[in-house]
């Protein structure tokens, strides 16, 4: 025995010394890790608990929108009425518009500052909007004012007298048209097919960018990979398309027996009622006009409406496969799922099973977090890798299988970030696309018992890019960082600090509580991180600075190790290191000589005097063996030093 005790104590350079020994050691402070990284103070419009403050407000926008699609020059023209609400506490002498359909121009700033080699957003550059007849006032009498400024993607509109605040309103109308692009940024675009054309509408009309209690006017230009920040309001929209076409569009169809044949209306029906999908147009139906269309000749208006909402898209196309089946809510509501696909994208293996997809990841999602909130959810296959809007997807028709589940899921999923909770895109993609990410991660695992499994599900799979010497910070604005990095940045790596908190720091009943909370509170509001901050760590009951400083703000790394066991005074002492930058809980799985395991869960407060921590593990059994984060839930970079071996002494 004596002997072991020797060669413990040599390998562990402790010598032969009294318990008192295995005391932690003065080191240098870790407080820059664990100290306040941010100013934590609320104030009247945001509160510290993370809540909208007591004088939060936001400014709103109601849309009435009239267009015409034209199927042989491939352009849009409309017209818009935009009814805007000025909630400020400053009277506003001029709105910002979003005219996102001047990216596809020689010169915008986006054409520009696209690689020659080009890259996922490229565009078409002979586009643009015609912007004529705008007209905008202050109230119902105010004077006309036609003054406007073309800047890129933004248009300024001024009116003649400011908008007063705190409820001021004001309306600004105009008509408008352009090219559609072919190529749209990957976003919305022209996809012709054996059977016609699949127009994907989306940036379709000039919307009012926020105005907001942080910076004012958010006037970003649409550069590409930064995506958008709208105001909330009703949608009323008409589309008015070739009689042949089939529409499908963010909100409720208001006028289905007006746009559709008695024998569609009545398929329609029997969807809403039904749990399995039912055709509405069937692959040999695509061109039986006389009994999918109410009309043969001339052009068809088809009419939506939404509420509370941040944006709209559609597709209208003459070759679309129809199908949908009902959705349900948990509050007993019942809502239609929908997919329209041309017949390259028909079979079992491929969007035949859409609308069971979308069925199942909106239900997922609504009895999990937050109940949906539209009338339908709508996948639309068109020529786009995936883009979402509320209520409504276009995914690539090319997708089949997994692909299919996981662009559906996915894009379905941003209905709750960030068209539910309306964070700002274009500055913080995390917010966004890093939470729906993590939300996928249960929604396939639990789709038909695990059929496409998560990748998440294994965290140390990213490794290589966690010691990339190019990786770059979750807080990366999107249009700013490597286009390489972004899928990590906006989407995995965020997602996975959600996961590591909800399956390793938190647990489920907290991190639940608090994540619920969060939607609940900024549900059709703007959050800024710091609102998810504070919101999380007030509901959850825990400081996380050091876990938002080391995993969002930085490009550090986990790294937890054992150097090594050692037996004393009929326990055992397990040295534990902190190697990485990212300090994190240590969950230590116990194996004893007995074959049984136990578990114990060390806090963070470890780290907080040094980067070495003795822990006693009291125990009358002999110990054989000691694994850090047994789950592998820790994208912990260094693997050799996570458990220790059977074999480090000997009797």
């Amino acid at each position: 025995m004596k002997k072991r005790i020797f060669m413990l104590a040599m390998l562990m350079g402790i010598g032969t010394l009294p318990f008192q020994s295995f005391a932690q050691q003065a080191e240098k402070s870790n407080q820059s890790k664990f100290g306040e990284f941010r100013d934590r103070t609320g104030n009247y419009y945001r509160s510290a608990s993370g809540k909208p403050g007591e004088g939060y407000w936001q400014n709103r926008a109601d849309y009435v929108i009239e267009a015409t699609l034209d199927d042989e020059a491939h352009t849009l023209t409309g017209q818009i009425t935009m009814n805007y609400t000025n909630n400020s506490p400053e009277a506003l002498e001029f709105v910002w518009m979003q005219m996102e359909q001047n990216r596809f121009t020689e010169t915008s700033r986006g054409t520009l500052t696209t690689p020659i080699q080009g890259n996922r957003y490229n565009g078409d550059t002979d586009g643009g909007y015609e912007i004529s007849n705008l007209q905008a006032k202050v109230g119902k009498k105010g004077t006309l004012s036609s003054e406007y400024l073309i800047n890129d993607t933004r248009m300024q509109v001024w009116f003649a007298e400011p908008i007063p605040a705190n409820g001021g309103t004001a309306t600004v109308s105009m008509n408008f048209s352009y090219k559609i692009p072919t190529d749209g940024m990957d976003r919305m675009g022209k996809l012709k097919v054996e059977d016609g054309y699949i127009y994907a509408m989306a940036q379709w009309y000039p919307k009012v960018a926020v105005f907001d209690d942080i910076e004012g006017w958010n006037v970003e230009p649409y550069l590409g990979a930064g995506e958008f920040y709208l105001e909330y309001g009703d949608f009323d929209y008409k589309i008015t398309v070739p009689y042949d076409h089939i529409v499908v569009g963010s909100g409720k169809l208001m006028n289905p027996k007006e746009v559709l044949s008695a024998e569609v209306y009545d398929r329609y029906e029997k969807a809403m009622n039904s749990d399995q999908t039912v055709y509405l147009i069937s692959p040999d139906e695509i061109k039986n006009h006389e009994l999918t269309r109410p009309k043969q000749e001339g052009t068809i208006t088809w009419h939506f409406k939404i509420q509370n909402t941040r944006d709209v898209a559609f597709s209208s196309s003459d070759a679309f496969i129809w199908d949908a089946a009902r959705i349900n809510l948990p509050s007993g509501k019942k809502i239609l799922a929908q997919s329209t696909y041309p017949k390259e994208s028909d079979g079992v293996d491929a969007w035949t099973r859409s609308t069971e997809y979308s069925k199942a990841s909106i239900e997922h999602y609504s009895e999990m977090w937050f109940e949906f909130p539209y009338e339908t959810a709508t996948n639309v296959a068109a020529d786009i890798g995936g883009m979402e809007y509320p209520g409504l997807n276009f995914c690539s028709y090319r997708s089949t299988g997994e692909g299919l589940w996981g662009v559906t899921d996915h894009e379905f999923g941003h209905n709750w970030f960030p068209m539910i909770v309306g964070n700002n895109e274009r500055r913080y993609a995390w917010m966004d696309e890093g939470f729906n990410t993590f939300i996928n991660h249960y929604s396939s695992n639990a789709f038909n018992n695990g059929e496409y499994p998560s990748s998440l599900n294994q965290t140390r799979r990213y490794l290589n890019w966690f010691t990339n010497e190019r990786r770059e910070g979750i807080d990366t604005y999107p249009d700013v960082s490597n286009l390489g990095n972004l899928g990590m940045i906006a989407y995995n790596k965020p997602a996975m600090g959600l996961l590591m908190l909800r399956e390793y720091i938190l647990g489920h009943e907290r991190f639940d509580h608090a994540f619920k909370s969060y939607i609940k509170n900024w549900a059709y509001k703007h959050p800024t991180p710091d609102d998810f901050f504070n919101l999380m760590e007030n509901v959850a009951g825990e400081n996380l600075s050091w876990f938002w400083q080391g995993w969002f703000y930085g490009t550090g790394n986990i790294d937890l190790g054992i150097s090594t066991v050692a037996p004393y005074a009929g326990n055992f002492v397990a040295v534990l290191t902190n190697e990485g930058e990212i300090p994190m809980p240590v969950l230590l799985e116990i194996t004893f000589e007995d074959g049984s395991t136990e578990r114990q869960m060390l806090p963070v407060e470890i780290w907080q005097r040094g980067n070495s921590w003795n822990h006693l593990i009291k125990t009358d059994k002999k110990v054989t063996g000691v694994v850090i984060d047994p789950d592998k839930i820790l994208p912990d970079v260094n693997l050799g030093n996570d458990s220790w071996p059977t074999n480090i002494y000997k009797d």
